[in-house]
């Protein structure tokens, strides 16, 4: 009689591939722990953890995973000044000769301490260079009373005020005259959480403005000396 040997195999099952987090205001990081279990009769090892950008970190085990054994994977995400809804992936892949890899995913639900709208001011050529204005809500019930608003382009003026009945703020923005082009940002900082506060950006676009330009030059050669 021939005997045949069932072949030997190697599969690891995760308990949980999706993992949902949601970390307190103040944290700088935040830890997704995915488990998994070897139920074949062969030694697995992870050969690859390849997370999907710079700002989440995870490293394979060292060791072979025996048949039977379990274990988790780590995977840090470093959340530095982003907020709201965030979604981070780690692609797994095994010595397994059928492995097909799998993706881990992490949703973090980071509070947002400030709402701002719009995001983005911009003066095309055909507008006149007059200022708008910014509107800051507080994502919740956070002690925030006064924003530091500083621009990367010093000609850029800003003013903020509180909103009276409403919690939040109002940055005026003001462009400088002339036939300059800018691309500036705005940085917002709440000074919250103390220890570190978030800070928040806005965008400024501002075209060349020739005719504007040539309006006020006119202006200063027909007055008075």
């Amino acid at each position: 009689m021939l005997i045949l040997a069932a072949p030997l195999r190697a599969s690891l099952v995760w308990e949980n591939p999706v993992v949902e987090l949601h970390p307190p205001v103040s944290a700088e990081t935040t830890v997704a722990h995915f488990k998994y279990k070897n139920t074949g009769d062969k030694p697995v090892k992870i050969t690859v953890v390849r997370p999907s950008c710079g700002c989440t970190t995870a490293q394979p085990p060292a060791e072979a995973i025996a048949p039977g054994a379990g274990g988790e994977i780590n995977a840090t995400f470093h959340i530095g000044d982003r907020s709201g809804p965030q979604t981070k992936t780690v692609r797994v892949l095994t010595d397994a000769p059928d492995d097909q890899g799998v993706i881990l995913t992490l949703h973090a639900d980071v509070p947002k301490v400030l709402e701002v709208k719009p995001s983005f001011l911009f003066w095309p050529k055909t507008e006149a260079l007059g200022p708008k204005k910014i509107e800051v809500e507080l994502g919740g019930d956070y002690p925030v009373s006064k924003l530091d608003v500083t621009s990367t382009d010093p000609d850029v003026k800003t003013a903020v005020k509180s909103l009276p009945g409403k919690k939040g703020f109002e940055i005026t923005v003001t462009p400088p005259a002339g036939n300059r082009p800018i691309n500036a940002s705005l940085k917002i900082d709440p000074h919250f959480p103390k220890e570190k506060p978030k800070l928040y950006s806005a965008y400024v676009r501002i075209d060349a403005h020739p005719t504007q330009a040539a309006a006020a030059t006119a202006t200063a050669t027909a007055a008075p000396k």
